[in-house]
């Protein structure tokens, strides 16, 4: 049996993301209330992966997961999911839109509901939850302080909570990407539909230093897909860079460009190489290929050895 620990309670989009990703015969599933708090059970061994946000369509990054990857005793991603995601305001029953006086839920889901709320809800304080769930259960207990949750469709059913409204979400195309974290004991093998993620620590804060990294990518014809910059919390105006690129570390031009970061940056932190979510085939300049890298090493040695 395998033991997940995800972003609880029961009920929140990263439960949904477990169950997508393993269905839930066969394992073991430990909601816990923070992304650190299952983070540091996966570190102590107390369980063998843990599902968290990484990245949302509306917000962008999630903070508390990029600085958790990008601290403590090593974790790799070995997996993601893509979770479409759709808000419902709950209530208890007999509660009207014009009861309600304060809204409770996780700050990234007002980010993507604060238009509607300002539409219907203008009056409507915000007081921010653990989790979209835990607002349920809140609403569902009579405290917390809010009269109204936002959630998912699955937490106000839990909890046994009136729909007041549907899809309120302001984006209606919205998405939250979901990693499988584990301990750095194994790798995904390539499958040429791969992301890499590193975080990347400068030796010296100053001119040009973030193009200098973002070179060792574009020189091997590598695709960056996210960027994130975090404070290291060492100084004022210290911060490393978490970033998502497409292939697999196994993959020469992403090795290559691996060891180019390594002798320029302070720190590369590994984050692991997983299949990408979305299945699609990495696109490799032919110049860029394996094949390409495995030339020019082959030429390169023989110059070494014969000067020819």
């Amino acid at each position: 049996m395998t033991r997940y620990a995800y972003l609880g309670p029961e009920g929140t989009f990263t439960q949904m993301a477990l169950h997508a990703w393993r269905p839930a015969q066969g394992q073991e599933q430990t909601p816990f209330g923070s992304v650190d708090g299952a983070l540091a059970a996966l570190r102590e061994r107390q369980i063998d992966a843990a599902v968290v946000p990484i990245e949302n369509s509306v917000e962008g990054g999630v903070s508390a997961t990029l600085d958790a990857l990008a601290s403590g005793d090593p974790l790799i991603v070995t997996g993601e999911v893509l979770v479409p995601i759709t808000f419902v305001l709950a209530a208890r029953a007999g509660t009207t839109v014009a009861d309600i006086r304060a809204v409770g839920t996780h700050s990234h889901a007002w980010a993507q509901v604060r238009g509607w709320a300002q539409q219907h809800l203008p009056d409507a304080g915000y007081v921010p939850a653990l989790s979209t769930a835990a607002a349920a259960a809140d609403v569902a207990a009579g405290s917390g302080g809010y009269e109204a949750a936002v959630c998912a469709p699955v937490a106000a059913q839990n909890h046994g909570l009136s729909v007041l409204a549907e899809d309120i979400g302001d984006m209606a195309q919205a998405v939250t990407r979901f990693v499988v974290v584990s301990r750095p004991e194994w790798l995904p093998r390539p499958t040429g539909r791969d992301k890499t993620t590193v975080v990347l620590f400068q030796r010296s804060d100053r001119s040009g230093g973030l193009v200098e990294l973002l070179e060792q990518l574009s020189t091997r014809g590598i695709n960056m897909t996210r960027l994130d910059s975090r404070p290291t919390r060492e100084s004022m105006g210290s911060y490393c860079f978490s970033i998502d690129l497409e292939g697999h570390v196994a993959d020469e031009r992403v090795g290559e460009a691996l060891m180019g970061l390594r002798r320029v940056c302070a720190e590369v932190r590994f984050v692991g190489s997983y299949p990408a979510a979305n299945g699609r085939e990495v696109s490799i300049d032919p110049l860029t290929s394996d094949d390409a890298f495995a030339e020019a090493r082959d030429w390169l040695d023989r110059l070494r050895v014969t000067g020819g």
